[in-house]
């Protein structure tokens, strides 16, 4: 059977590459509300993670042109696209949840005739959704997130509540690698809290998001003993709460 695997699950080979300059640009500005700095904030905020000042400017022309930022007055701000994801990742860091009461959500797909790109963009859509795939094309998760599934999706799909017959434990063990993700967010935990340099933090909070975006939102009675996904959200978010801080700090009075 399939597993649904998660997109970053291994910290050593994949989470914590070294970050571009423009990786750098992207963590500050997607880690800060409203998603917009000066660019001399920028030059002194990027400083310690190696990145200067033309190597910066030379990044931030580059992401205007991509479609990644948006400049006016010397103040660089998220694109739309990547306002889009900020809110993916806010969701990540605060999911909103609701009591579970035994039902699941399920997700048959019905659409034939699709091509590659479109069953990759559709099995992308729902995994974002943290649906797991049982077996091609049917696709669950517990109901227990507290949001409706997108109109658009009933174009291709049929959804339905059910109870399945498997005990839910087991069945979420066998949909989910709940140990690997587990084993990975301790050790993004452990790397991030115990680093002393800025860029070597940032390299680890910034895999610690991108693997809180896979966490798959279980009810407490699905999980296994100790997982850390609470602790790895609330590192996560007093990193953020020290950000805005540094920025702050960064204003001068008048500009606060």
């Amino acid at each position: 059977m399939r597993m649904n695997v998660p997109a970053e699950p291994d910290a050593d080979a994949a989470g914590l590459r070294p970050l571009s300059a423009r990786s750098v640009v992207l963590s500050l500005l997607l880690g800060v509300h409203p998603p917009r700095l000066p660019v001399k904030d920028l030059v002194r905020l990027v400083e310690p993670f190696g990145v200067g000042g033309s190597t910066l400017r030379a990044a931030l022309s580059r992401m205007v042109a991509a479609g990644d930022l948006r400049r006016g007055d010397a103040v660089y701000r998220l694109s739309d696209r990547l306002l889009a994801r900020q809110r993916r990742q806010d969701e990540a860091v605060r999911p909103r949840t609701r009591a579970w009461d035994g039902d699941w959500e399920m997700v048959v797909i019905t659409a034939t005739g699709r091509g590659p790109a479109e069953r990759a963009d559709l099995r992308a859509r729902l995994t974002a959704l943290r649906l797991a795939e049982l077996r091609e094309g049917v696709w669950l998760r517990p109901a227990n997130l507290d949001r409706p599934l997108p109109g658009d999706l009933r174009q291709v799909a049929l959804t339905y509540t059910a109870r399945p017959d498997e005990p839910p434990r087991e069945l979420a063990a066998r949909l989910w690698p709940l140990a690997d993700w587990a084993a990975t967010a301790r050790s993004l935990l452990a790397r991030a809290t115990g680093a002393d340099h800025p860029a070597v933090r940032l390299t680890a909070y910034a895999a610690a998001v991108r693997h809180l975006l896979t966490d798959p939102v279980l009810p407490a009675a699905l999980l296994p003993a100790d997982w850390p996904g609470e602790d790895l959200r609330r590192a996560y978010a007093d990193y953020r709460r020290e950000l805005a801080t540094t920025l702050g700090a960064l204003e001068p009075e008048g500009e606060r």
